[in-house]
């Protein structure tokens, strides 16, 4: 292989894991793994070992990381879908843009937030009314 293929194979589909797709929509947004855990409310120590492969996050976590991150859930399951893109392929945003899109992101996030909250609510009120009517 040459340099410009050793470059983008640890990106390939057949190369990369969760992990490694993980830790790179992050550092492609240009986010600390500190950042990243305070935006989804994990504790550091989670995102680590999530990137490390270590373990995998929750389905309602793993939303709100796809959201965060901006890739489809698809994409960081199994690399195919909508993703990051292979390195030094990409036109370098305008920072007005850039904080845009960032904006997005966590307006995102936020709405998967919200979406869980209304479904625990919605069990809670549901569980609530039948012992009324019991």
């Amino acid at each position: 292989m040459d340099d410009s293929t050793n470059e983008t194979a640890w990106f390939s589909n057949e190369a990369a894991t969760f992990g490694d797709r993980v830790a790179a929509a992050r550092e492609g947004l240009g986010l600390s793994d500190e950042d990243l855990a305070r935006k989804l409310g994990v504790k550091l120590k989670t995102v680590r070992a999530w990137e490390q492969d270590m373990s995998e996050p929750r389905a309602n976590k793993l939303q709100m990381l796809s959201g965060v991150l901006n890739v489809s859930l698809r994409w960081l399951l199994t690399g195919e879908g909508q993703g990051v893109e292979v390195p030094g392929s990409s036109v370098p945003l305008r920072p007005e843009v850039a904080g845009l899109l960032t904006e997005l992101r966590e307006m995102r996030a936020q709405m998967s937030q919200t979406a869980e909250r209304l479904g625990v609510i919605e069990k809670r009120l549901q569980a609530t009314l039948r012992e009324d009517v019991a």
